[in-house]
């Protein structure tokens, strides 16, 4: 059964860092597209950045030079650090991927985390 299970969610107060991990079973994290998301209260899914096959990433610009995401394949984990927090990126977090390894930047997301909270505070 593959799975994608998100930790490292907590409360911190603005200007704080936190690292979000995604455990994947049952898939090989390297050479996939890995995104993250967020949802937060009365407002739509938010898309937050993407590592696509080649390793190549991109970012949402609220998040563009706080938020970095990686993966690493011998642990079979992505990771969301996250730096320079404020009161507005307080959501759950959600990593997403695709099962299947795609050329050319293309990324199909099929699989979902359960969520993990962040909450920063002023």
């Amino acid at each position: 059964q593959v799975q994608l299970v998100e930790s490292g969610g907590g409360s911190v107060q603005a200007g704080g860092s936190l690292k979000l991990s995604c455990a994947a079973s049952g898939l090989t994290t390297s050479n996939k597209c890995m995104a993250w998301f967020r949802q937060a209260p009365g407002k739509a899914r938010e898309w937050i950045t993407t590592i696509y096959s080649d390793d190549s990433t991109w970012y949402a610009d609220s998040v563009k030079g706080r938020f970095t995401i990686s993966r690493d394949s011998a642990k079979n984990t992505a990771y969301l650090q996250m730096n320079s927090l404020k009161p507005e990126d307080t959501a759950p977090y959600y990593c997403a991927a695709d099962s299947r390894t795609r050329r050319n930047r293309a990324c199909e997301i099929n699989l979902w985390g359960q969520g993990t909270q962040v909450t920063v505070s002023s």
